[in-house]
């Protein structure tokens, strides 16, 4: 059969229009495809609920790609090797304790099993603002990532969602637009991003489960994002803080009204 590329353009066009419309509306967006969103999108999907995941670039992964300084291994204990199971990704133990993984066999399957499970994954696209009625987030304003990159204007679109999570690491990017375009008080002590601290990894793995909550209605944060919005430290290459999300926002569980229930996560049931 000879290939015809009309076809093929038009091909492309329809399923990714049909899968743009389809998720419109949905039950969570997140921001930010690195691990700790990979895993809030699995988790959720697993469950049955309708997940957009939003990622400004073109490759999906966030920091863990590069492991350590572009050494890609990643370093996990106990409870991230847990998780790292439940995708059967490889560890091999290096001291009593302490696990290695490969960093890119550990992001490409988390990203296939967030996928399997029905997540909805739209990569190079950026937020820029967000919906907000009664004092609540209920929408993204998103745009196409080279176009904002371009400084182009082009009016961007809209999609709807019960709960956001801010999933972007060390810079906050949602709560950062929250902050420069709503008039909404986050639930910190200043009120608004305080800012990531110094490397303390034993520290910033604790502050990251504690830290993962409801910011502001209808958001919440995951991983860095978490202890960034909070004022905790930052960690390197250890990934507990990446891969406990059973105990973070990644396993998010919804209570009756839809809403996630954080206590479950953070009590680990």
């Amino acid at each position: 059969m000879a290939l015809n590329e009309v076809i093929i353009t038009k091909a492309i066009i329809d399923r990714f229009s049909q899968k743009f419309m389809d998720y419109t509306e949905v039950d969570t967006a997140i921001v930010g495809g690195g691990p700790s969103g990979l895993v809030a999108a699995y988790f959720l999907a697993k469950a049955g609920k309708k997940v957009a995941l939003y990622e400004r670039k073109l490759s999906i992964g966030g920091g863990m790609w590069g492991g350590g300084m572009m050494f890609n291994e990643i370093v996990v204990q106990k409870e991230g090797k847990e998780i790292l199971d439940i995708f059967d990704i490889k560890t091999r133990e290096y001291q009593p304790g302490y696990f290695t993984a490969d960093a890119v066999e550990s992001i490409t399957t988390i990203c296939s099993y967030a996928t399997k499970a029905g997540a909805k994954i739209f990569n190079c696209m950026s937020v820029e603002d967000v919906v907000i009625r009664e004092n609540r987030v209920i929408g993204l304003v998103i745009i196409w990532s080279p176009v904002e990159m371009a400084g182009l204007h082009v009016d961007p679109l809209t999609i709807m969602a019960k709960n956001i999570v801010d999933a972007t690491g060390h810079a906050t990017e949602m709560l950062h637009v929250i902050e420069r375009k709503a008039d909404m008080m986050l639930n910190t002590e200043s009120g608004g991003v305080m800012g990531e601290r110094s490397m303390w990894a034993e520290k910033a793995e604790k502050l990251t489960i504690e830290n993962t909550r409801e910011i502001c209605p209808g958001v919440y944060v995951a991983g860095m994002s978490a202890n960034a919005a909070f004022g905790g430290p930052r960690m390197g290459a250890d990934l507990r803080r990446n891969a406990s999300l059973r105990k973070e926002s990644s396993r998010a569980y919804y209570c009756k009204n839809g809403d996630i229930d954080y206590d479950s996560i953070r009590n680990g049931t």
